[in-house]
């Protein structure tokens, strides 16, 4: 376990929760590509694995033994992030794993002081460490304290949204527990996007949540949207981004083009003013 390479930068990091309260819709699958893809375009990205499933931390080739120091003591310790994260396989890319403990930490954290904050001060706590130009945070598919935690370290949260049926349902639940937690615990947290995931133009229901998505939250939709692509499906068992198992394959191509967008749109961003 390393600290990454000093950029000669000291501006603070874009902290960003991938998040969604449903399963199967694309997030861990998008944290993973993400990131990749925006190492790959030379950002120093720092991926947070903060599901108890550790599917993210599987996607990097990370077994089970190699995970006793990650985001459960992270959280229940208060360690500084430095002291957990680890090189990726990836240039650019470190990853701080899931480890088997973090399943109960919501239940050990409920009666501690501050506890929704444990993961905003530990990413703050980084001493004379440079930071990641990016934080990624893999949020658990559920709204509670492991996901508040995210979304209050967040400085904006990225939704993935499956074009399938009920998939517009279930949003409207995640942007109030945003809403909450902006005017309760992080003001400055902001809706990154909306992105549409395992899109299959040959399905009319996909084109009409597309539609739908778009007629409701505007351009904060991204214009990206990523396919169902076998090879997307089959990356997480070699242990491997799709990126680097089949950089050809449109899933991975779909993930370099999302990078591109997002870095498009952060550019394009106006400064928040307090």
């Amino acid at each position: 376990m390393q600290p990454p390479p000093d950029p000669g930068s000291d501006d603070p990091p874009r902290i960003l929760a991938i998040a969604n309260q449903k399963g199967g819709v694309g997030k861990t699958t998008t944290a993973i590509n993400l990131a990749t893809a925006l190492a790959a375009r030379g950002e120093r990205v720092l991926l947070v694995d903060l599901d108890p499933q550790g599917n993210a931390s599987t996607g990097f080739g990370l077994s089970r033994a190699e995970r006793r120091n990650g985001t459960y003591r992270l959280l229940s310790e208060s360690l500084d992030v430095a002291a957990v994260q680890r090189a990726s396989f990836v240039p650019g890319l470190w990853l701080v794993p899931s480890d088997p403990d973090l399943a109960g930490a919501e239940i050990e954290l409920v009666g501690e002081p501050r506890r929704e904050f444990r993961l905003r001060e530990a990413l703050r706590q980084r001493g004379t460490s440079p930071p990641p130009g990016y934080v990624l945070i893999d949020c658990p598919p559920s709204l509670g304290l492991l996901t508040l935690n995210g979304l209050t370290a967040a400085d904006a949260v990225l939704v993935p949204l499956q074009c399938e049926f009920f998939a517009l349902e279930g949003i409207s639940q995640l942007m109030h527990t945003v809403d909450l937690v902006r005017r309760r615990l992080n003001p400055q947290l902001r809706l990154q996007g909306i992105v549409l995931t395992m899109y299959d133009r040959r399905n009319n229901l996909s084109e009409q949540v597309a539609a739908d998505a778009r007629g409701f939250f505007g351009d904060r939709v991204y214009d990206t949207m990523i396919p169902r692509n076998v090879r997307i499906s089959e990356s997480p068992s070699h242990g491997k981004p799709v990126l680097l198992y089949d950089y050809r394959s449109p899933g991975a191509q779909a993930y370099v083009a999302l990078a591109g967008e997002m870095l498009r749109r952060e550019r394009d961003r106006p400064a928040v003013v307090a």
